[in-house]
C-alpha cells in the first residue's frame, strides 16, 4: 500500500500536495468556524435587546438562529477532526515510506559492497599482511644481533664477573669504619666572636695519608 503512494518520487509529489490541499481546507473550515461564532453571539445579543423591550417572539427567532449557528459550528469541528486524522495518517504513511526507502537504499549498499569483497581476497591480504610482519621482525632482531668482537662475548662470563664486582663493592662499604658525628656547634654570646677558630676532628681518611706521608718522609 505505501509503494503504491509514495513508491516514486511523482507520488511523493502528489502526497505532499495532497497535505497541503488538506492544510488549506482546515484553514478554511477554521475560519468559517470563528465566523459562525460572531454570528451566534451577535443574535445572543439581538436576543437580549428583544427581551428588553418585551419582544418575546423575536427574542425566540434569534435563539433559533443562534441553535443553527451552533449546529453549523459543530459540523465544522467534525469537519476538522477529520482532516486532522487523515493528514496525521498521510504524514505517518510518508515517514514510514522515506524509512523503508533509506533502509533498502542501505541495504543495497552494503550488498554491493560485500559483492566488492571477496572473503578470500581478505584471507589474502591478512595472510600478506602477517607475512610482512613477520619479515619486519626478523629483520629487527638481524639488525639488534651483535656483530664482530662483541659477538665473542659470552653473556654467563659477564654475568659472573658483574656479581663479583657486586660483591667486592659490597665487601668495602662493609669495612670502612664509622664516621664519627660532627662536634656539636659551640655557642657563642652576642656581641663575641672566638678568636680563632676551633679545630676540627680530622677522619680516618686523613689520618691514613698523614702516616703515609710520614712514611715516606723517613
Amino acid at each position: 500500500m505505501f509503494n503504491r503512494l509514495f513508491g516514486k518520487p511523482k507520488q511523493e509529489t502528489n502526497a505532499l500536495t495532497t497535505l497541503d490541499k488538506l492544510n488549506e481546507t482546515l484553514e478554511m473550515l477554521e475560519k468559517k468556524e470563528k465566523v459562525l461564532v460572531k454570528k451566534a453571539a451577535a443574535e445572543v445579543e439581538k436576543a437580549k435587546e428583544f427581551a428588553k423591550g418585551r419582544n418575546k417572539r423575536a427574542a425566540i427567532q434569534c435563539l433559533k438562529r443562534k441553535r443553527l449557528y451552533e449546529q453549523q459550528i459543530e459540523q465544522l469541528g467534525n469537519f476538522q477532526l477529520r482532516i486532522h486524522d487523515q493528514m496525521i495518517m498521510l504524514e505517518g504513511a510518508k515517514a514510514t515510506t522515506e524509512t523503508v526507502d533509506a533502509l533498502r537504499t542501505g541495504a543495497s549498499a552494503m550488498k554491493a559492497m560485500q559483492k566488492a569483497t571477496n572473503i578470500d581476497d581478505v584471507d589474502k591480504t591478512m595472510d600478506e599482511i602477517n607475512e610482512q610482519t613477520e619479515n619486519m621482525k626478523q629483520i629487527q632482531e638481524a639488525l639488534s644481533a651483535p656483530i664482530g668482537a662483541a659477538a665473542d662475548f659470552d653473556e654467563d662470563e659477564l654475568e659472573a664477573e658483574l656479581e663479583e664486582l657486586e660483591g667486592a663493592e659490597l665487601e668495602e662499604q662493609l669495612l670502612q669504619p664509622a664516621t664519627t658525628a660532627p662536634a656539636a656547634p659551640i655557642q657563642v654570646p652576642a656581641g663575641r666572636q672566638p678568636a680563632r677558630p676551633v679545630p676540627q676532628k680530622r677522619t680516618a681518611e686523613e689520618d691514613e695519608l698523614a702516616a703515609l706521608q710520614a712514611e715516606m718522609a723517613l
